[in-house]
């Protein structure tokens, strides 16, 4: 095991027409994850990361698996080709799932079918039109926190992504979260942007899919963990398959505290970090938040090639 390495899975936002095909194309291992996910969801996931519509693989319940599948097969991809296990594992929201799987908590199955119902939870827990999300960016927490509690006024508003130093994402209510945007540009932001997703993620109003949620989740069998995971909302290392269980819940309605969870790795002693799945916005977001540590992704044969190359020379 590598005791300076985590690998970092990531969530919303980084799809992407034809993400996977490369693993797909060029590993075997990698196309057993697709046709498994493929199985486990009754339909064809890999068809629609490969060549389906984009307004297909935009909504949340097609997106999550989608995402999930590819940074596993990514992930096996490594395995195959000899890259040392990590100390820790983390994912951003969704990518939590995907950790799991890699720290051996839970199946790939369970997890590509928790997910794909996890989307449509989130989903339905809204109806569409009434929640928002907004980046608010070149401002620190208290200083969002403050912005959000002013404009409330009875509503939800609230941290949801608490990214890096300078990059705090919000949730609630739509009118909310517009006023939202006025406060915390009056207050200093320098930017502050409405964010176009499908469903105010991370913040009360996502209570509902939490419960419907948990019950799922109780179903399945969560294994203690091979590698440890921080956890989005405790930013704490947990090893047992209950707390990690425990995690999954609460994070539908709690913000993802990333730039803590970064923090608690950096401080238990990694140096590298290597986003495993489609996009590199882990990667930004670990760069804003230490620019000291190594930052790596695989996604792809290429950058598969260039995580090997470094894997054999630490």
């Amino acid at each position: 095991m590598n005791s300076n390495m985590a690998y970092v899975f990531p969530g919303q936002g980084s799809q992407y027409a034809g993400m996977g095909k490369d693993l797909f194309d060029n590993f075997e291992v990698s196309r057993e994850v697709f046709l498994e996910a493929d199985h486990a969801l009754g339909f064809p996931l890999t068809a629609m990361c490969f060549e389906g519509d984009e307004g297909d693989l935009q909504l949340t319940e097609n997106t999550q698996p989608a995402i999930l599948t590819v940074s596993v097969a990514a992930l096996r991809a490594m395995a195959a080709v000899g890259i040392s296990v990590p100390r820790r594992t983390a994912g951003h929201s969704l990518g939590e799932y995907s950790a799991l799987v890699a720290s051996g908590a839970i199946s790939l199955a369970d997890a590509v079918r928790t997910v794909r119902s996890r989307g449509r939870y989130m989903q339905e827990a809204t109806p569409v039109g009434t929640g928002a999300m907004a980046a608010i960016l070149g401002s620190d927490l208290s200083t969002v926190e403050r912005a959000c509690n002013e404009a409330a006024e009875g509503e939800v508003c609230s941290p949801a992504n608490i990214n890096s130093p300078g990059q705090i994402v919000i949730a609630g209510n739509s009118d909310a979260v517009d006023r939202a945007l006025v406060i915390a540009k009056e207050l200093g932001a320098k930017r502050a942007i409405k964010l176009n997703v499908s469903a105010p993620f991370h913040c009360a109003l996502m209570l509902p899919a939490q419960k419907r949620l948990e019950a799922d989740l109780n179903r399945l069998e969560f294994s203690d963990l091979l590698i440890p995971i921080v956890t989005n909302v405790d930013a704490s290392e947990v090893i047992l398959g209950s707390e990690a269980r425990d995690a999954l819940v609460r994070q539908v309605s709690s913000p993802v505290r990333w730039l803590e969870s970064v923090e608690k790795l950096i401080s238990s002693g990694v140096d590298t970090f290597i986003e495993v799945g489609p996009g590199k916005v882990l990667s930004g977001l670990i760069r804003q938040i230490n620019r000291g540590v190594r930052c790596l992704n695989v996604e792809d044969s290429a950058t598969l090639k260039l995580a090997l190359e470094f894997s054999e020379q630490a």
